[in-house]
C-alpha cells in the first residue's frame, strides 16, 4: 500500500505550540451549522483571505509562526474546528465533512470572497470539504505535509486495528505515532512538548476525527472542484506527483528537505517562504 499507513498515521498528527497564541480580545465565535460555538481569529488585510486549518487533537494556535508573518499582505483567519481547542462539544460524530462545514460557516459569517484554504494534515481534507460548500470563493488550496496520494487508501482491516489500539490506550498510543513523525535531529524539547500535547486531548473527539480520517475518500472533492491544489511538504514521505496530476484540476508540490511532519514547527522560517512563494505563484496565475 505505498507505505500509507505510516502516512495516514503522518496525516493525523499535527502539533501545539501553546495555547495562549492568541489574545483573548481577538478572538471571536461563530455557530457551526448544528450550533456548535466556532472559536475563530481575523488579523491584517487585503486579499486573498489566507484560511488556516489546523489537524486532529490541535487548534487554531498552532499556526502562530505564520500569523504574524502572513497578515501584513493578506487578511489571515485561524479557527478552531468543533472539539478542538476554544471550540464546543457536543457533535456526536466529527466528520471530515461536518469538519468542512465549520470552515464555511466561518469564511461566510466574515463574508470572504477570495479565500485560499491552507491546511495540515488531517486539515487538507477538511478544506476539501469546505471548498465544495464554498463555491466560487476558494480560489486554491494548499495542503501542508498532506495530499501525498489522493488515491491511495488503507484496507478496513487495518483501519479496525489503529480504532482498537486508539480506544485501549488513547494516550500512549498517540505519544508515541506522535514521536515517530520526527526526524531524527529533531529538537527533543519540541518533541516532548508535542507528544504531551497531543496525548491530552478528549479520547471521545480524537477517536471519532481518526475513523473518518481513515474512512474518507477524497477523490470525489477532488474530482470536482477546478481549482488549483498545492502543497508544501516533507521530502520523508513521498509525493505521487503525477498520479496527482491526473485526478486534480492542478496540482503541484515543494518540498522541505531533512523535515518531519511538524515542518511548520520544525523550520518556520523556511516554511513561511515557501509557503509565501506559493501563494505568490497562485495569484499570478490568476
Amino acid at each position: 500500500m505505498k507505505t500509507m499507513s505510516i502516512l495516514l498515521l503522518a496525516a493525523l498528527m499535527c502539533v501545539a505550540v501553546g495555547a495562549n497564541a492568541f489574545p483573548a480580545e481577538k478572538q471571536f465565535t461563530v455557530l457551526s451549522q448544528d450550533s456548535i460555538p466556532l472559536s475563530y481569529t481575523i488579523q491584517g488585510s487585503g486579499e486573498p483571505a489566507l484560511v488556516f486549518v489546523h489537524c486532529w487533537c490541535c487548534d487554531k494556535t498552532y499556526w502562530k509562526n505564520e500569523v504574524p508573518y502572513f497578515e501584513k499582505k493578506y487578511t489571515v483567519v485561524t479557527l478552531d474546528l468543533a472539539g478542538h481547542g476554544a471550540s464546543g462539544l457536543g457533535r456526536k460524530d466529527y466528520t471530515i465533512e461536518s469538519f468542512g462545514s465549520d470552515v464555511a460557516s466561518v469564511v461566510n459569517a466574515l463574508g470572504l470572497t477570495k479565500v485560499i484554504l491552507i491546511g495540515h494534515s488531517m486539515g487538507g481534507d477538511v478544506n476539501l470539504e469546505a471548498a465544495r460548500r464554498l463555491p466560487g470563493k476558494v480560489i486554491a488550496l494548499v495542503g501542508v505535509d498532506t495530499y501525498q496520494d489522493f488515491a491511495d487508501r488503507i484496507p478496513p482491516e487495518q483501519r479496525a486495528k489503529y480504532i482498537d489500539a486508539f480506544s485501549a490506550n488513547f494516550e500512549g498510543v498517540t505519544e508515541k505515532f506522535v514521536r515517530s513523525m520526527f526526524p531524527a535531529k529533531a529538537d527533543t524539547a519540541l518533541e516532548t512538548s508535542v507528544a504531551s500535547d497531543m496525548a491530552s486531548e478528549s479520547p471521545r473527539v480524537g477517536i471519532s476525527a481518526f475513523k473518518n480520517m481513515m474512512d474518507y475518500d477524497p477523490l470525489p472533492a477532488v474530482k470536482e472542484l477546478r481549482i488549483p491544489i498545492r502543497c508544501v511538504n516533507a521530502d520523508l514521505w513521498v509525493t505521487n506527483v503525477e498520479g496527482n496530476k491526473k485526478l486534480a484540476y492542478s496540482f503541484d508540490v515543494k518540498y522541505m528537505s531533512g523535515h518531519g511532519h511538524f515542518l511548520l514547527l520544525e523550520d518556520p522560517a523556511t516554511f513561511n517562504k515557501l509557503l509565501d512563494e506559493t501563494i505568490a505563484e497562485i495569484m499570478k496565475g490568476k
